[in-house]
């Protein structure tokens, strides 16, 4: 599994790339702040929600940090999805850099 930063992240989706971003962070956390148009499926429910994901599709994972992302990314991987990315820094990173308006927690 690759990373990728928050700037080349925000480079694609600006670019009009077709990606999905899986947010794995809890719900009060998604409540607080997210990436437009990214998935929520909480670490403890991928097993059971991942199925609704193609193996074959870019998945980049996020959390806050990039820590629970890149162990939920690995998760993909060793269940055959293909192309799976975790987003260094998580959403704090993408605050910092990206979206100095979003919400920081």
């Amino acid at each position: 599994m690759h990373e990728i930063s928050v700037q080349d992240l925000d480079a694609r989706l600006k670019a009009g790339e077709t990606l999905v971003l899986l947010d794995v962070r809890e719900p009060w956390e998604r409540n607080l702040c997210a990436l437009p148009n990214s998935l929520h499926a909480p670490m403890q429910q991928v097993p059971m929600t991942m199925n609704n994901l193609d193996p074959e599709t870019e998945v980049v994972v996020y959390c806050h940090t990039g820590v629970r992302s890149f162990h939920v990314g690995k998760f993909l991987e060793h269940n055959g999805f293909k192309n799976v990315v975790n987003l260094r820094g998580g959403i704090e990173a993408w605050a910092r850099e990206v979206d100095k308006t979003m919400a920081r927690y």
